[in-house]
Order: C-alpha cells, then sequence, then structure tokens
C-alpha cells in the first residue's frame, strides 16, 4: 500500500539524519534548504521550557547578507509557533479558547527567552479550525473583536511585556459593519496597541474548505506594517497559492511576509515546503510558512466536494512551519506530529542585496503586466493565441 501524507511521522529532516551517514547528509542538506541557515544557540531556560512542556525548539542563523560600508547590519529575530488544539471540540468555546492561551503563553515565554522581536501564530489560532463543517454554531461564537476582543488584550499584555511584536490571526467578529465574521490577522506592536488589521484576500473552494460559509474574501487589500523591526505583511493560508498576492506585499515594501496557514497532507504537503520559499526568492524577502498541526474531530460527520464518506476530521495538520530567505535558502521545518516554536536570526539588509544581485524588482516589468491584466478582466478578452494557418485543427 502506498505512504499516505496523512502518516504522523515526526519530519523528513527527522529521517534523512536517521538513515544518512553525516558526511552525505551535510550536502544533502546543502542541496535541499541552501547555504544559508545554521543552527542558533538558544538560551538554556528555554531549551528547559521546550523540554518540559513537550514542543519543538529550533534555531537558526541565517547568515547570508555581507557587511555594508554604508548600513550597519539590521539583525531582528523573527519566529513562528505551531500548535495542535488542547481541548476536545466538545468542550465548551471559553475551555477551548482558554486552553490554547494557555499553551500559547508557554511558547511566547520561550520566545522572549529566545530573544524574539517578531512573532506569529497560526491561521485561526483561537479555535478548532471548524470551517469544514458547514455548522455556524458553536464555531462562529469564537470570533471576537479585532482591536479590543479577548484574544488581543491577551496578547497586547504579552507584546508589551515581552516587547515583542505578535501577529495574531484570528476570527474577527465585525461589529460595526453588521456583526460579520472575517478571517483576520490582527498586529500588534511591542508596545502592546494594536497597530492595524489584514484580511485573508483569497479564499478557498476545495476538498474539507468550506470558507465561504463564514466569511468572504477581505477587503483590505496588500497591507504593509511598520513596526520598530521591520517591515511586514500577512498573506494568510490560501493566498500562498497565488504569486500575484505574494507580488503585491512585496510591491508595497515587506522585509518579512508571515503565512499562518491551516493545512492538511494529503491535500497540500508537496506544495507546501515550495511556495513560500519561491515568493521570498522573487520578491527579495523574508517568507515564514507557519500550519498548525494536529488532527481535529467534530461532533458530526460532514461531507466535502471531493466525494470522500462523510467524516467527523480534516486529516492530519501536518506542522512543518519553516522560514524562507531572500536568497532561497531556507530553515528546516519544525516537527509534524507536535507542537514547536522556530527561531530565525536575519540581517534585513539581505531584502536589498538580493534585490541589487538578481535584479528582480528592477526587470519585473509591472507596466507590462498591468496592462496586461487590464486587459483580461474586459468581458471581451480574447487569449492572446497565434495559430498555425495551415493547422486543421
Amino acid at each position: 500500500m502506498a505512504a499516505s501524507l496523512d502518516e504522523k511521522f515526526e519530519s523528513l529532516e527527522s529521517i534523512l539524519a536517521e538513515h544518512l551517514p553525516a558526511d552525505v547528509l551535510e550536502k544533502v542538506n546543502l542541496s535541499l534548504r541552501g547555504p544559508g541557515s545554521t543552527n542558533l544557540e538558544l538560551s538554556t531556560k528555554a531549551k528547559e521550557m521546550a523540554k518540559k512542556n513537550n514542543f519543538d525548539l529550533q534555531g537558526y542563523q541565517i547568515k547570508i547578507a555581507q557587511k555594508e560600508e554604508t548600513r550597519p547590519p539590521r539583525l531582528v529575530r523573527i519566529a513562528a509557533i505551531q500548535n495542535a488544539i488542547q481541548k476536545p471540540t466538545t468542550a465548551s468555546v471559553e475551555e477551548q479558547r482558554n486552553a490554547i492561551h494557555q499553551r500559547v503563553d508557554q511558547m511566547l515565554a520561550a520566545a522572549h527567552e529566545c530573544q524574539v522581536n517578531i512573532v506569529c501564530l497560526q491561521e485561526a489560532w483561537t479555535m478548532p479550525f471548524a470551517f469544514c463543517t458547514r455548522e455556524k454554531y458553536p464555531w462562529v461564537e469564537f470570533a471576537e473583536p479585532a482591536y479590543d476582543g479577548p484574544s488581543t488584550k491577551f496578547l497586547a499584555e504579552r507584546a508589551k511585556k515581552y516587547n515583542m511584536v505578535i501577529v495574531s490571526p484570528i476570527l474577527e467578529r465585525d461589529e460595526e459593519h453588521g456583526d460579520v465574521c472575517w478571517n483576520t490577522a490582527v498586529i500588534i506592536s511591542n508596545r502592546g496597541n494594536v497597530i492595524g488589521i489584514t484580511r485573508k484576500n483569497h479564499i478557498p473552494r476545495v476538498g474539507d474548505f468550506n470558507e465561504s460559509t463564514y466569511y468572504m474574501e477581505g477587503n483590505t487589500g496588500h497591507k504593509v506594517f511598520e513596526t520598530d523591526f521591520g517591515r511586514i505583511a500577512v498573506n494568510i493560508c490560501y493566498g500562498r497559492h497565488h504569486p500575484q498576492n505574494w507580488l503585491m506585499y512585496g510591491v508595497n515594501g515587506a522585509e518579512i511576509v508571515f503565512n499562518p496557514s491551516a493545512t492538511v497532507g494529503a491535500l497540500s504537503e508537496p506544495l507546501w515546503s515550495i511556495e513560500a520559499r519561491n515568493a521570498a526568492i522573487a520578491n527579495s524577502y523574508f517568507a515564514v510558512g507557519i500550519n498548525r498541526v494536529g488532527t481535529e474531530a467534530f461532533p458530526n460527520e460532514f461531507t466535502s466536494g471531493d466525494g470522500k464518506p462523510a467524516h467527523k476530521n480534516f486529516g492530519h495538520f501536518y506542522g512543518s512551519s519553516y522560514i524562507a530567505s531572500p536568497d532561497g535558502s531556507r530553515t528546516p521545518g519544525l516537527s509534524r506530529i507536535r507542537d514547536g516554536l522556530l527561531v530565525a536570526e536575519c540581517d534585513l539588509n539581505l531584502c536589498r542585496q538580493m534585490k541589487d544581485k538578481w535584479g528582480f524588482r528592477m526587470t519585473q516589468r509591472l507596466d507590462l503586466y498591468a496592462d496586461s491584466f487590464a486587459r483580461a478582466i474586459c468581458p471581451d478578452y480574447k487569449m492572446d493565441i497565434i495559430k498555425d494557418p495551415s493547422s486543421k485543427k
């Protein structure tokens, strides 16, 4: 029987390390991940916290940026947190949310010990990913106001305490506009205030992803947020499949783009390690892919658009969060089966250096594509295909 991508093994990296001799492994890792990341020594206290609380902790330093004469290094430590839900989906909304808060609090404390400057949580981190079920209640009760909801208040206190920017992707309840829901990322500054919000631009309609039952495409465009530690943006989940989406965050000046996600092995795992990395290369910024972990079972069966029998879970969320560099290097991924905190120290000067080296921004021809897109959306558009006049087709 063929292996299934829903199988629960630790990671690709652990399999390679187990079966390859050290000298061969070094060559394979260089080929797979590029030369950019080396191990970063993390604090003993953070390691003890990870061991005590049973989460994967990994740290890397991306060393590629060269020393410049006119600009000092712009070192920043960025981090990703992935986690499983902590209570059964049959528990009350408050019990589930509080348990996740407590779990994430452990990893935020460890991130502080690792001197992290900016951290991003996974998509809809405060709740199970119930958007497969098509049921409205109790799942919409997890929705909360972006600026003063319980999760924002919780994280704002931590952000100020730890001097850390925190990106919090939630199910938002927009009380000012008809109580509608959005899939939203809240950007909280290191001073504990909300800088702003950005909403999910692309909504999937594939397999078990029935998200348009709950929210539709966002209306905030491609916002980039200036923080004390660099310019950041958030490309939420399904948006990673759209190159134009990644592109516009770069056009607007992003230096780090987070991709908080919730995706399962059988659907997307072969794509996962490629998409954020491609975006980092093409747009000359750092890209951070964050995926939740675990299998979430729901009380009632639901059907999907792919012909499978009715079932009660999505499949295995495979974690594997990673950070990609504009030079094409990437860190190893976190565990496929455990909660985790991934830390990377980067020099944001590398963004401009890669623009200078490859010239992608200089040669990207936005004028050409703006004209092509403008014509392509017209109702009378004809595809620009030239046929052989002698063909009988």
